[in-house]
């Protein structure tokens, strides 16, 4: 399991946007399974929405790059900097509330070089919330 603490080594998101609290299954350049603990307390329930706060799709899929991203890492990649490149068939099945656990899915579709594309699901009690597929560059420079 990574914790905390190796998820802020591996990553470098911090609050408010860091989205992933630990992963709790990895295998290095396969898939990664990562944990994202929802709560009242995230900023972004303020105004989306205030009198039915829902956690926004797009941070969804930005937890399932920063699970990809910690994958990437310990794939061989420390030191690194992996950049979002583009989604695609991204679907929303379920919303999010305050109070849930994200279960982060990622899966290696294929590697060429410095670019990876990825699968990825999000489930809430075992149930698909939201599906993508993403692209990701691995750079050792700041672009």
């Amino acid at each position: 399991m990574i914790d905390i603490k190796e998820v802020l080594t591996n990553l470098p998101h911090r609050y408010p946007f860091l989205m992933v609290d630990r992963v709790i299954e990895l295998e290095a350049g396969v898939r990664a399974v990562g944990i994202k603990n929802v709560t009242i307390n995230e900023p972004f329930f303020q105004g989306h929405f205030p009198n039915n706060p829902v956690m926004p799709g797009v941070l969804i899929i930005e937890a399932l790059a920063q699970v990809a991203g910690i994958l990437a890492f310990k794939s061989g990649t420390q030191g690194k900097t992996v950049y979002f490149l583009s989604m695609e068939k991204v679907k929303f099945r379920k919303i999010v509330l305050p109070g849930d656990q994200l279960r982060l899915e990622v899966n290696v579709m294929h590697k060429r070089g410095n670019v990876w594309k990825f699968s990825g699901n999000a489930f809430v009690d075992d149930k698909l919330t939201s599906e993508a597929e993403f692209t990701a560059m691995v750079s050792d420079k700041d672009l």
